[in-house]
């Protein structure tokens, strides 16, 4: 990759929308195909049960996967969610720094699938996700 194409990329990955930005979410990693951020669990993500709301682990997983998709597009195209699978194997804690990587399994001319994991502070997976995005040119949006 070129170091302008490297920038955009940059600069894509780091112009998250306002939903990212509330969860907290920094992006600290980025190439075509790697997505790496991550979020410290705030008290206002939390279920009934104390810890991080499955929901806001969904929304992550489908920011951090339509992120992936976006930077990989071309001049005018889009991305929406079409397809979202989120499998939980762990409670994550309010106050823990969780990491999301996004990972591709198939990169196809009008739909990508996305592998996100979601790791809590200690290491340990909390959550994968498995997503669809649809590719749009700028006549479908």
């Amino acid at each position: 990759m070129t170091t302008e194409a490297q920038d955009r990329v940059t600069a894509i990955a780091h112009n998250q929308p306002p939903f990212a930005q509330w969860l907290g979410l920094k992006v600290t990693h980025v190439e075509a195909d790697r997505i790496e951020a991550q979020t410290t669990v705030t008290p206002e993500m939390a279920n009934r049960n104390g810890v991080m709301h499955g929901g806001a682990v969904s929304g992550l997983i489908d920011n951090v996967g339509g992120t992936a998709s976006f930077i990989n597009l071309g001049e005018g195209e889009g991305t929406s969610t079409v397809e979202s699978k989120t499998n939980f194997f762990r409670p994550i804690s309010i106050g823990d720094t969780i990491r999301v990587i996004a990972e591709p399994l198939h990169k196809g001319r009008k739909t990508h699938v996305w592998q996100i994991k979601v790791l809590r502070g200690d290491g340990k997976l909390a959550a994968i996700g498995t997503q669809t995005q649809i590719i749009l040119d700028k006549f479908e949006r």
